[in-house]
């Protein structure tokens, strides 16, 4: 397999030696883990006290890994990613909320997103987090087959009906719908919610995706059961596959309340995992659908090895690869340019709202071995080569 991702001039084609600047001054801070703990913690406390940061926020942090504060504002960055090839993923980033109305809102928001697929080509998927229409210690409880008390039921069932409501707009427009995974212990109950989605609306072809959290050992397993019940009720599976974002917490959690880790003992592990899940997609691509959402090149390549190896079209709109806006655009705009569908998750809301996203990003960028040291020798190459011509 021919090594694409290297291809700095295509990586970047899209940024001006001003954005390309920024980025890299961005990476460089982000590279520094004290500077990290300590810009998120001024940042929460700025916030919090309400102090005018939101200017300083936008210009930096926010501009790089976020489309916009509203849907209107990403539509001219998915406008210009989609003259390289690359599609969006309207992100509704807000999260952490607790109130009915801001779930209610959160619904309003998908259905929007929903409408923006179905007229825009570049936008192939809408998306939704579960707690983004439900309180996380619900479902929680929901998971752990805890009595709901009646007004927790009343509760609970008005998330399954903000579900519904999703599904079946998305199901009757033909848009694809990907819905995110979280933390390990609200997941089963956000599992068996998205299971009788699947089980509803993807009858004739894959509507509704999950996602799998490939740091998780167990989740090849569940992969593997919930094809039995595929098979045995008729039904499609869509999955996106990623390896993780909340591995930090999860240990946490896990040794405070002496129970196992649910994460891989090892990246190795988790990569195997993240690579088993894709291969066994792959072996049932007649009933499956997968959405690769990777930063990691050798993933990619094996994906892309696969596909050839089953000749597979790389158009085949079963199989897609996506990145997170502001992230590994050496292989997003790579692969488009080599005719692979490739969307990036775009990020929106307001400033203040979009906080807890990007500060688990600019964690992750420092936690992630490699991560960072390999966007910041990407764009160096590129200012580079830039300044050479």
């Amino acid at each position: 397999m021919d090594k694409i991702f290297n291809n700095t001039e295509v990586a970047f084609s899209l940024k001006s030696d001003t954005e390309l600047d920024r980025a890299y001054f961005l990476f460089k801070m982000i590279s520094n883990e004290p500077l990290v703990r300590i810009g998120t913690a001024v940042t929460n406390f700025a916030l919090k006290a309400h102090l005018p940061v939101d200017g300083l926020i936008r210009a930096t942090v926010f501009d790089h890994f976020c489309g916009g504060v509203n849907e209107m504002d990403c539509l001219s960055v998915v406008d210009k990613m989609y003259t390289k090839g690359v599609s969006s993923v309207l992100d509704y980033s807000v999260e952490g909320k607790e109130e009915e109305n801001q779930f209610d809102a959160a619904l309003e928001m998908t259905l929007k997103t929903v409408e923006f697929a179905k007229e825009r080509q570049a936008i192939p998927f809408a998306v939704f987090k579960p707690t983004g229409l439900g309180r996380l210690d619900l479902y929680t409880k929901v998971g752990e087959k805890q009595p709901l008390s009646s007004e927790e039921q009343a509760e609970w069932n008005r998330v399954l009906e903000r579900f519904e409501i999703i599904c079946k707009t998305a199901h009757s427009k033909d848009v694809a719908l990907l819905i995110d995974a979280e933390e390990s212990w609200m997941q089963d109950a956000a599992d068996d919610l998205v299971e009788d989605m699947m089980r509803k609306y993807n009858k004739d072809k894959v509507i509704v995706f999950n996602t799998l959290q490939m740091y998780r050992w167990d989740r090849l397993d569940y992969l593997k059961g919930l094809h039995d019940r595929a098979k045995r009720d008729g039904f499609y599976i869509g999955m996106k596959i990623v390896r993780g974002a909340y591995m930090e917490k999860e240990h946490k959690r896990a040794e405070e309340n002496g129970y196992p880790t649910p994460i891989c003992a090892s990246k190795q592990a988790t990569d195997d995992n993240y690579n088993a899940a894709v291969d066994y997609m792959m072996k049932h691509i007649d009933k499956m659908a997968i959405f690769a959402g990777t930063h990691n090149e050798e993933s990619s390549y094996k994906l892309m090895e696969m596909l050839k190896a089953n000749a597979i079209e790389i158009k085949d709109e079963r199989i897609w690869f996506g990145q997170l806006y502001g992230m590994s655009d050496n292989i997003s705009y790579n692969l488009a340019a080599h005719g692979y569908n490739v969307a990036k998750y775009l990020p929106f809301g307001p400033v203040r709202d979009v906080m807890p996203y990007l500060i688990r990003r600019a964690e992750e960028n420092t936690s992630v071995a490699g991560q960072t040291s390999r966007e910041l020798n990407l764009l160096k190459t590129e200012r580079t080569r830039r300044k050479s011509k």
